[in-house]
């Protein structure tokens, strides 16, 4: 299993690719399309048939991407009142 660190190396953000959208490995394949095919369904395997360039470590490295971005996020408890 790779560690964080060398899966986080597969995405990149380059302003002059994808207007600076994070991409796997500088290809034109965004996190964010990866993640909303997961989201509708799209299987792995769907995926790797659709784009033949991704690897299975892509998708490893799509979700060690997005856990460190919700890791970051901060939460601000709002109190309500009536």
């Amino acid at each position: 299993m790779q560690n964080a660190e060398n899966l986080l190396s597969r995405i990149n953000v380059n302003p002059k690719i994808m207007l600076g959208k994070p991409t796997i490995r500088g290809m034109r394949i965004t996190v964010d399309q990866i993640l909303r095919a997961f989201a509708g369904g799209v299987s792995e395997k769907e995926l790797m048939e659709d784009y033949p360039a991704l690897e299975k470590e892509d998708f490893l490295a799509v979700f060690a991407y997005v856990a460190d971005i919700v890791e970051e996020e901060q939460v601000f408890p709002v109190e309500m009142t009536a």
